[in-house]
């Protein structure tokens, strides 16, 4: 009677149960043996329940056994058979206007992030990247194409919003062929912020990013006269900023202004340069005390600008390209507010409205500018 009855604590009864407790209740001398007998039901019960849970458990890795097979035969016929084991995250299936959960992203220092077998980059971190089977393409039948028939279709199906991901799964296929051409890689770096765009969840926005930024930093090492290299590395580096903290912030930046002004010396005609440095300007012109302040005690210069230069920037695009841009137009119509110049902020938000909403970003500018012209009202 004086032994303490003691359970693992995966099988305690907690406060139902306390041994002490029993062992007071042993030597009352009153009810002892129903007491006891008590005791012994819902030890018995606890012990049922726990059968119970081990038989369904038991169920469910019979039922995985036998589904895992099946899995992997279906797999098989999706990918058309070609599997290898790598890593590399999201995955997407072919021809379908889906994006896929990522794997954990990726991470957001170039550090961390390595180049695969193939030449190309997976990001890398001691928490993430399971290795499970993927496909060397995106399509079970690849067609044959040349440098250039391939950038050509590459260029023309990104040219609609709908098909930018069959614009980035075609260089997808190709990139062990091509893997070394720089018109190929700096045009990869671009497919990958497309998907950045496209995706709506946050850690597979990170994960294309990251992937971007690698790529592109490795087109301007290879090829540093190439204009289009230093503006796709300008943008990923400008996507990868919007995960990081103050400092890193402030350090994408400057590399953002850095290859945006380099990219600019190469490409001097390109509007979409303008309208970035445009908005830079902008942001900048925008920035606190405070925020200035801190960049100037990270490295030593405080980044300057005005409403005055954003809107230089703007104008240039609306000179090279006559409507490039809804956006475009939007921030023209904010920085003559800023300026106190209304009538023609209104004039810019009237032939906003007039260009049709084709991307996501064409729908968010509409909608800034409707509540625009509402208060300008």
């Amino acid at each position: 009677s004086r032994t303490t009855l003691n359970l693992p604590k995966f099988l305690s009864l907690g406060n139902k149960f306390d041994s002490m407790t029993f062992q007071d209740e042993m030597y009352n001398g009153q009810g002892t043996a129903a007491i006891f007998q008590r005791r012994q039901l819902q030890i018995l019960e606890k012990l049922n329940e726990l059968l119970i849970n081990m038989e369904e458990l038991k169920e469910e890795i019979r039922v995985l056994k036998e589904t895992i097979p099946k899995l992997e035969e279906y797999i098989q016929g999706e990918l058309g058979g070609r599997i290898t084991v790598h890593k590399i995250s999201p995955q997407h299936r072919a021809r379908k206007r889906r994006l896929a959960t990522v794997q954990n992203s990726g991470t957001s220092n170039s550090s961390e992030e390595a180049e695969s077998e193939g030449g190309y980059i997976t990001a890398n971190t001691d928490t993430e990247e399971q290795s499970f089977p993927v496909a060397k393409a995106f399509n079970t039948h690849i067609e044959e194409l040349n440098l250039d028939v391939l950038l050509q279709k590459a260029d023309n199906l990104r040219m609609k919003e709908c098909s930018k991901l069959e614009s980035f799964e075609l260089l997808c296929d190709h990139k062990e062929k091509f893997r070394d051409e720089i018109e190929f890689i700096w045009r990869l770096a671009r497919a990958y912020g497309d998907m950045y765009e496209l995706s709506t969840n946050t850690q597979e926005k990170k994960h294309y990013a990251n992937i971007g930024k690698t790529l592109g930093e490795r087109a301007i090492t290879r090829a540093p006269t190439n204009g289009h290299c230093h503006l796709w590395y300008a943008v990923l580096c400008g996507y990868v900023s919007e995960f990081e903290g103050l400092q890193n912030k402030i350090n994408y930046g400057h590399r953002f202004k850095e290859h945006l002004d380099k990219a600019i010396q190469f490409l001097p005609e390109e509007p979409f340069l303008y309208y970035l440095k445009g908005r830079y300007c902008y942001t900048v012109s925008k920035l606190s005390w405070i925020e200035k302040k801190m960049a100037a005690t990270l490295f030593g210069k405080i980044p300057s600008s005005t409403v005055e230069e954003a809107l230089q920037n703007f104008l240039k695009v609306e000179e090279l390209h006559p409507g490039f841009s809804k956006s475009n137009y939007l921030f023209l119509a904010k920085c003559y507010i800023d300026l106190e110049q209304t009538d023609n902020a209104v004039k810019f938000c009237n032939l906003a409205v007039l260009l049709p909403c084709v991307t996501k970003e064409d729908t968010d500018a509409q909608r800034e500018v409707k509540k625009i012209t509402s208060s300008l009202k």
